[in-house]
């Protein structure tokens, strides 16, 4: 039967299409999808015979397994439900996008999920080792949320090789797929990196899109504390959250970003580069942090949209984040849930001292909430 080629961008209907093609998969036919890396010939990994088939086409070691791809990054729970802290950071940070992360599995929890998923273990499993991959490609997600049931891809191009587009091994496939959609050429001209999560960390298998100085930026988890001035409060803030998070890591202060970790403030409507108050920063001082080199930063949507999580002294500092980022409204919050954190600017040492307590109080409260 001959190959079909669809150029989905110009199809009549996009969503039939679609369609098509996730029925095509639960019947057991392959096809090829577009991923912004690479096409893959796509196949059923609950099907042993399309299976069997998707890895003749590869090529190379046809014992090795095959790596699935999934439509969501909230879809790792099907396959992996017990990520420790760190997977689900690098789940969150790194998808979707040309990304493939092993996740450690071991023999008993290798067994049920490969029962839950009707495969045999060695066609997806890798020693002690499961690969999953959430492609960012409209296509792709598309297609793989239609059909409902584990996909693996492998490169159409066979052997290693890149296949950027269709022309570069529709005449491989012909015949051998049922239907070869054609999303125009790959957005990357160089394959996905394959990262290996471990219990405490990660390590580079494979650099692709992504090098070790790009992975290290983006796994980076940023909190950002926000006042009006950038002298008192949120620098306050600041100072404490380092030091109550290198604590609970068990490093220095200096340490934090080495950990994957940055702690920022900024003002809504600060002037730049000015101190913190004397005040304040003796208020820091007598917990063990240090504002001596602060400098205040005006607030800026770069800033906002490199934060992981966004704390705000009051509720118009809030409103502030969001009308300069309306997308940040899920990450941004009052650091004080019940009410404003009252500025003290003009207060004695005390006023200051107390704030520090209660800055303490309510980081550490967060910190617990979201690390």
């Amino acid at each position: 039967m001959p190959t079909q080629v669809v150029n989905i961008f110009a199809a009549a209907d996009y969503q039939t299409e679609v369609r098509r093609a996730a029925q095509l998969l639960r019947d057991g036919k392959l096809i090829v999808l577009p991923t912004e890396t690479v096409y893959g010939v796509a196949a059923v990994a609950s099907n042993p015979d399309a299976m069997r088939a998707a890895k003749a086409l590869r090529g190379g070691d046809s014992t090795k397994p095959l790596t699935i791809h999934i439509a969501h990054p909230e879809d790792v729970t099907n396959y992996l439900p017990d990520l420790n802290a760190l997977a689900k950071r690098m789940v969150h940070k790194l998808w979707p996008g040309p990304v493939a992360i092993s996740f450690p599995v071991d023999e008993a929890a290798r067994k049920k999920i490969a029962q839950k998923l009707e495969v045999r273990e060695t066609d997806v499993f890798d020693a002690e080792r499961l690969t999953l991959r959430c492609p960012k490609h409209k296509v792709a997600t598309d297609v793989l949320a239609e059909v409902g049931l584990p996909i693996v891809l492998s490169v159409a191009g066979g052997d290693g090789q890149m296949a950027r587009q269709v022309d570069q091994f529709s005449a491989r496939l012909e015949g051998k797929v049922d239907l070869i959609i054609d999303g125009g050429p790959t957005v990357f001209a160089k394959p996905s990196t394959i990262l290996e999560a471990t219990e405490t960390g990660y390590r580079i298998v494979r650099e692709g899109i992504y090098d070790q100085r790009m992975i290290e930026r983006m796994m980076r988890t940023t909190f950002l504390f926000v006042c009006s001035g950038n002298t008192c409060r949120s620098p306050m803030a600041e100072a404490i959250a380092r030091k109550l998070l290198a604590d609970r890591l068990g490093v220095k202060q200096d340490q934090l970003e080495s950990k994957g970790y940055a702690v920022l403030s900024a003002g809504a409507s600060a002037f730049p580069g000015g101190k913190a108050t004397p005040e304040a920063a003796d208020a820091v001082a007598a917990m063990g942090a240090d504002l001596s080199k602060h400098r205040s930063r005006l607030l800026m949507p770069e800033l906002i949209n490199q934060a992981d999580h966004i704390f705000t002294m009051t509720q118009n500092h809030r409103q502030a984040v969001i009308a300069h980022v309306p997308a940040a409204a899920a990450k941004t919050s009052p650091l004080d849930p019940t009410k404003d954190v009252e500025d003290p600017i003009g207060g004695d040492g005390s006023l200051y001292r107390e704030l520090a307590d209660e800055l303490s109080k309510l980081i550490a409260q967060r910190f617990d909430q979201v690390l």
